[in-house]
């Protein structure tokens, strides 16, 4: 009997210490990324270029220590070389996440703002058209990154994110490019003033993801300080086979030349798989898109219609499975200063996992 006793005792101090050792060493490891190869052709006036490009290739990794602890960093290599001023390699998310409830999380390190729809969520099956929206690029300068933390939950429908950051470099504010250039992408950023991001959606109806964001930041040069105040509202809405998608975005400056850019882009598609009896969803779609870094200026005439772009679009997203994405799209740019038009032509094939 006392032998029983003992050999119950030791399977049940096994038992603890086996139990206690997989809640000890229960981290895992996860390895994602995508990429997107594009074929572009490009005609303006009376010339054409031609360009085969392995667009971005990203990898993915993550470790999760707990339940609640964990890390996730992305590499991305653009552009399949690094060198003599060609390609770029950059660490677009490397940031330690702390997942206390639905309601309430913690990210610090390498992050990105939650400014429209794409910034955060931006692998090539998600989006239509082969290449990023050209208002993620002039208004949204998506993929906006940099060294920063946050604080994010879903509580009741709703779906936010508080986001402080490495501000702007005003010295590359411009009419050109809005404040594409002046993002610092974590590089020794200089943090005299920080970016203050915050955004909020609503999710309560199936399908529907609709929300707004704010942001601003006294942006530091070396001679000159630009307030610069970004907000923006979207709309992501995709049930009964029907695809919408909606951004309006609008940029104040409150120092120099330029006062603000302004742009707005709508998608309507139809996924045509069911009506045809096939698993691989077929993808129509139409774009319009009018978007200006210059929308206002103190001069005003010229110097707001040289840049300021309308395109329409029209295109096929074609998807064997939710991972992998084959995209072919025609779309036509006019300047309204110039009248010059360019007309795209672009084939791509993508993926994620």
């Amino acid at each position: 009997m006392n032998r029983l006793f003992i050999y119950i005792f030791l399977l049940i101090f096994i038992s603890n210490l086996t139990f206690a050792q997989i809640d000890f060493f229960g981290s895992s490891n996860t390895i994602g990324g995508y990429g997107e190869l594009h074929y572009n052709k490009t005609s303006t006036g009376n010339e054409t270029t031609n360009v085969l490009d392995f667009h971005r290739f990203v990898i993915f990794y993550g470790h999760q220590w707990n339940e609640e602890w964990s890390f996730k960093a992305e590499v991305e290599l653009e552009h399949n070389f690094v060198g003599e001023g060609q390609g770029e390699l950059e660490l677009e998310q490397a940031f330690v996440d702390y997942h206390y409830e639905n309601w309430l999380g913690f990210q610090a390190g390498v992050i990105l703002p939650s400014v429209g729809l794409i910034n955060e969520f931006h692998e090539p099956p998600l989006f239509f058209g082969v290449e990023r929206p050209e208002y993620h690029k002039s208004i949204i300068p998506t993929t906006w990154f940099g060294n920063g933390l946050s604080v994010y939950g879903n509580y009741a429908d709703l779906d936010y994110k508080i986001s402080v950051m490495e501000g702007l470099n005003a010295d590359k504010i411009s009419s050109n490019n809005g404040i594409r250039d002046a993002r610092q992408k974590g590089y020794k950023s200089q943090a005299d003033d920080l970016l203050y991001n915050a955004r909020i959606d609503y999710l309560g109806i199936n399908g529907l993801r609709v929300g707004v964001s704010y942001s601003y930041n006294n942006s530091t040069g070396e001679d000159i300080n630009i307030p610069v105040s970004l907000y923006e509202g979207h709309l992501k809405y995709i049930r009964n086979n029907i695809y919408f998608v909606g951004e309006y975005g609008n940029i104040s400056y409150g120092e120099g030349e330029l006062e603000s850019s302004a742009g707005y882009y709508f998608d309507l598609g139809y996924d045509f798989s069911e009506l045809a009896g096939v698993s691989t969803k077929i993808i129509p779609f139409a774009r319009y898109s009018n978007y200006n870094t210059a929308s206002s200026t103190q001069a005003g005439g010229d110097s707001e219609k040289a840049f300021n772009k309308k395109q329409w679009m029209i295109g096929l997203n074609i998807l064997p499975i939710s991972e992998v994405v084959f995209k072919v799209d025609y779309n036509e740019i006019d300047v309204e200063l110039t009248k010059e038009k360019t007309k795209y032509f672009n084939l791509g094939v993508g993926y994620m996992f």
